[in-house]
């Protein structure tokens, strides 16, 4: 959910105010970079996790067994936001920038941005989080601190979708990573015309 390409670029400019962001995301669009001004994409095509056809990698499943993990939903959001935001031999820097992580926070007050945890004791390992707006996921970024953590965490976020009533699940930006994970792509004509299904649905995310 970190890299971009040269396609998709809507405006330049803005705020980050919690009403813009949810106009945006209602539209299909989302803020990336803030230097030197906040752009906002709508790529096309479009990366999502399929809830109808994704399945979890075995790798990520026999991590879980093996370390014992447990995962929460909303139990650390800053924790997550800044994990995303730190830099690390793969990604050394973000666009989470301090504005960000003010305006998800705002939404995760009013229940619009959850956090997905995943934990071996009380260390946090691995996460991500994203905006909900009806059957509407948005993912924003996710971090691992122990391998297949951020795996497993998609895995775990799947299945509350599936469970909660959610019916779209976005990814952003296709990248191999993603690939790799199980997000496919899908032209942007069709993933506005889920998203303005997902978007009428009532939908929650619980940890159970």
């Amino acid at each position: 959910m970190d890299s971009h390409d040269d396609q998709g670029l809507v405006a330049l400019g803005g705020t980050l105010d919690p009403e813009t962001l949810i106009k945006a995301y209602r539209s299909g669009i989302f803020p990336w970079s803030s230097d030197p001004v906040i752009s906002w994409w709508s790529p096309d095509p479009r990366a999502i996790f399929d809830l109808g056809t994704w399945r979890p990698h075995r790798s990520a499943a026999r991590s879980v067994r093996r370390a014992g993990w447990r995962f929460t939903v909303d139990r650390d959001f800053g924790g997550v936001m800044r994990a995303c935001a730190a830099p690390s031999s793969e990604r050394p820097s973000t666009w989470i920038t301090p504005d960000f992580e003010r305006s998800y926070s705002e939404l995760h007050r009013r229940g619009l941005a959850h956090s997905v945890e995943v934990w071996a004791g009380d260390d946090l390992v691995g996460g991500l989080y994203g905006v909900t707006l009806g059957g509407f996921f948005g993912g924003e970024s996710m971090f691992h601190r122990a391998t297949d953590a951020s795996k497993a965490a998609v895995g775990f976020l799947i299945e509350r979708l599936r469970a909660g009533g959610f019916s779209l699940c976005d990814a952003q930006v296709p990248t191999p990573h993603l690939a790799h994970l199980g997000a496919v792509t899908i032209p942007r004509a069709d993933y506005l015309a889920r998203l303005r299904r997902a978007l009428a649905a009532t939908a929650q995310l619980t940890s159970s």
